[in-house]
């Protein structure tokens, strides 16, 4: 695999009434997602409430995305989470399942030092033959990646890429500068793509994707192509709708997104809670303005 691909969507969890896992949901959002812009897509990510979903369900889920549109987008698992052995443990099941690549998260809460996190990611990376992505968001996860510790990772042969959500572009360009060409970093944030482009950035780890997919896609593909004022243009329009999307914790808003358009994937799971019914006018007040309701 070349790549992974510049737009891939941070695919939410489909739950029924019972806030059970819909499978048939999921087959049917991966496909609405392949169809409409994403190149691939990540699933077991946080927007997919991963924290929440059980071992068992975790592999039903890869099962049936990887089953319905393996052979047509690049699917990546998030087997990474605060064990060491756990994320091992998932990371080999993923493989069997046939995922074409893996996201792995800063170990979170415990703060390891940076030789913890070298070891971790180190430990998961010799458990596969599969391409890594590294995912660095430390106002979640309360630690930061390095750029020292970075570009010992980058060393790993199957390191390839990281998703960077650190918010912080200097970071962002230093990674870019000091990185081998071929090791890609992807924005971690909808509002920031553009400027990571503009730094040397790959594309985009998702959440908009859900509902502007296509306009997303072609605001990285008019970047690349020196067609800066479209994608600049682009940028601007749907910076209203990226700022919509994270007026409370994520995947809240995203997922009551959907549904509101028609595209049932049921509720959050605690300790997650539905958006109140001022913020749910809001966004419904914004996703007309882009006529998508």
């Amino acid at each position: 695999m070349d790549s992974f691909g510049e737009l891939l969507t941070a695919m939410v969890t489909p739950f029924d009434d019972k806030l059970e896992l819909d499978l048939e949901k999921a087959r049917e959002l991966a496909t609405y997602l392949v169809d409409n812009g994403s190149d691939g897509l990540v699933v077991l990510g946080t927007t997919g409430e991963s924290p929440t979903l059980t071992y068992e369900e975790k592999v039903k889920l890869l099962e049936a995305v990887v089953d319905e549109v393996g052979d047509r987008a690049v699917i990546v698992a998030g087997t990474g989470s605060y064990s060491t052995a756990e994320s091992i443990r998932l990371t080999k099941m993923a493989e069997e399942i046939g995922v074409d690549g893996l996201l792995l998260v800063t170990p979170y809460y415990n703060k390891p030092p940076q030789s913890g996190l070298y070891y971790h990611f180190k430990a998961i990376a010799e458990s596969t033959s599969l391409p890594i992505m590294l995912y660095n968001i430390p106002g979640r996860t309360a630690r930061n990646i390095e750029v020292e510790t970075m570009l010992e990772l980058a060393k790993i042969d199957n390191i390839v890429a990281v998703k960077e959500s650190s918010g912080d572009l200097n970071q962002v360009s230093k990674l870019t500068r000091l990185l081998p060409d071929d090791f890609l970093v992807y924005s971690g944030d909808d509002s920031l793509t553009l400027p990571v482009l503009s730094v040397g950035g790959m594309g985009v780890v998702s959440v908009a994707a859900h509902l502007v997919g296509k306009e997303i896609k072609k605001m990285i593909t008019d970047f690349k192509n020196n067609n800066l004022e479209e994608a600049i243009r682009m940028n601007k329009k749907l910076g209203k709708l990226f700022e919509a999307l994270f007026m409370t914790t994520n995947p809240i808003p995203v997922k009551a997104a959907l549904n509101l358009i028609g595209i049932e994937v049921g509720k959050v799971r605690g300790p997650l809670v539905e958006m109140n019914e001022k913020e749910k006018e809001r966004l419904t007040e914004v996703l007309r303005e882009y006529e998508l309701l």
